[in-house]
């Protein structure tokens, strides 16, 4: 998944299950404030995240498969 913020500041990423992450920082666990705003948007969604700092906006740039 790749998502972008308003600034253009871009993130790529896998979502996995907590037991997947270990030493992989391209990885977000499924229960992840970020990986729960993101479940079931498509491609030039908005998602909005809670986070400490308050919220933060980010675009869906792309979704896709890749195999691990």
């Amino acid at each position: 998944m790749e998502i972008e913020n308003d600034d253009g500041v871009t993130h790529r990423f896998r979502i996995v299950g907590y037991d997947e992450i270990f030493g992989r920082k391209d990885y977000i666990s499924i229960d992840s404030p970020m990986a729960r705003a993101l479940l079931k948007k498509e491609v030039g969604d908005l998602a909005v995240v809670n986070t400490p700092a308050g919220e933060a906006s980010w675009y869906v740039n792309a979704i896709e498969y890749v195999k691990p």
